[in-house]
């Protein structure tokens, strides 16, 4: 029908009004399909219309949709401005909403570097060291330090709020304390560079935030080993695979951190290059004996040559460990490394409980399961027993007519019945001593 009037022509007027003649009832069916003639005229015009302006202009014209209507862009939105704080070595500081490349312009990192802190990455732990920067990326602390000042990611979160508090405490050289031989360890930290103070407090903060973490996990799986212990339900066991996967998941991130410790002890270039006030200062002694004093203030281009310096100093590694005295950082990285080591021994210990106590349990499971064996067997003769001595009585309780049972021997079934029971009495046991003799069956206690 449709195909019908899709081709106008002059004839469908008459079966118009044939219909309309024919079925003046029905308004409903001649609206529908005066509308469908009316749209077929439309339709044909329409297409002739564009096929001559195709071959006309050689191509023909697309609607665009402009995506006003669902609200959907397809454009990648770029990440806005961030919340920044800086600290610097007075004691100084600015919180900041800006964005990623007025950072990287400011301590003069590549992309790439800057990458590792990008909250919308996923990047595990690493502390890289360029030229005029260190940048963490330790757990929840996300910060970029220079030999002046320290820049934090994301200052209001409340696992960074407990280290920014440290660092306005423990960064400005003589913060009014009172002095005392207690405070000694107070000024040998002052006697340190800027950038390994901030890096001594960062770490400390990851250090005893991972032990914190540890000692909540630890305390968790043992109640719930404990519970399982006492009675084995499926709410135990489920709640002991969530904490087993937490462990999980906390051992490899504190595995992490210690490989970059590790890392960082066994590079003593590496570790030569986190000094960034002693590479300053040669740096601008340099300067200043060859009389060039003008330092670009952009970051420098990706050549192979600064992309060489930007990975380090530039001194080579033997004249850096001449002039460098590495000592103090390196009790530093120690220090915290034996600390981190000892998380990571207590997150192995936790495991190792729970292996010693699904051990356990598989090994109580199988006792009860042999004792279910023992039980099935137990029945098992009883019931082959029972089958010896329903025999006789079966046979003889048939409906046939004996001629002793006629002639007064009435009690002869009697005597059957007793021997049957003494042959299936000896049946069970039997086969019961023979299962004990062959260590079928144990000790019948609740050990």
């Amino acid at each position: 029908m449709f195909r019908f009037f899709s081709q106008p022509s002059s004839y469908q007027f008459i079966v118009i009004k044939y219909i309309i003649k024919f079925n003046s009832r029905n308004i409903n069916k001649i609206n529908y399909f005066y509308g469908t003639f009316i749209r077929s005229l439309r339709w044909k015009s329409e297409s002739r219309s564009d096929r001559e302006m195709g071959r006309a202009g050689g191509g023909c014209i697309v609607p665009v949709d402009d995506g006003s209507d669902d609200g959907v862009s397809l454009t990648k939105k770029t990440p806005g401005p961030r919340s920044w704080l800086q600290l610097d070595a007075s004691g100084q500081e600015m919180n900041m909403e800006t964005d990623k490349y007025v950072i990287m312009n400011r301590v003069q990192i590549h992309a790439r570097d800057f990458r590792i802190i990008d909250p919308f990455l996923s990047y595990p732990s690493k502390i890289l060291s360029r030229e005029r920067a260190i940048v963490l990326n330790l757990e929840h602390i996300k910060a970029i330090i220079t030999a002046e000042e320290v820049l934090i990611l994301n200052p209001l979160d409340e696992n960074v709020i407990p280290v920014v508090e440290q660092l306005r405490r423990r960064l400005p050289p003589g913060n009014g304390e009172e002095s005392s031989p207690n405070n000694a360890e107070s000024a040998d930290e002052d006697e340190n560079p800027f950038e390994l103070r901030a890096l001594e407090v960062i770490l400390e903060a990851i250090c005893s935030h991972l032990n914190a973490r540890s000692t909540e996990l630890e305390t968790a799986v043992y109640t719930a080993l404990d519970m399982l212990t006492l009675k084995i339900t499926h709410r135990n066991l489920d709640k002991l695979r969530k904490l087993k996967s937490q462990l999980t998941r906390l051992t490899s991130r504190v595995q992490k951190v210690k490989d970059e410790l590790h890392d960082l002890l066994d590079d003593d270039h590496l570790m030569c290059t986190l000094y960034l006030s002693r590479k300053l200062a040669g740096r601008s002694a340099r300067f200043t004996h060859s009389g060039d004093a003008n330092l670009s203030v952009h970051p420098p281009k990706s050549t192979s040559k600064t992309l060489k310096a930007s990975r380090g100093n530039t001194l080579p590694a033997d004249k850096l460990s001449e002039d460098y005295d590495i000592h103090a950082l390196e009790m530093l990285l120690e220090a915290y490394f034996s600390q981190i080591d000892n998380t990571v021994n207590k997150l192995a210990a936790v495991g190792d409980y729970i292996d010693s106590t699904e051990d356990y349990l598989n090994i109580q499971l199988d006792n009860r399961r042999n004792k279910l064996y023992q039980l099935d067997l137990f029945f098992t003769a009883g019931v082959i027993s029972l089958a010896i001595y329903a025999v006789p009585t079966a046979f003889f309780g048939m409906n046939f007519d004996f001629t002793w049972s006629l002639d007064g021997y009435g009690y002869t079934f009697k005597w059957i019945v007793v021997v049957s029971g003494i042959i299936a009495a000896v049946v069970f046991m039997f086969i019961v001593g023979y299962a004990r003799y062959k260590g079928l069956f144990g000790a019948w206690t609740n050990s």
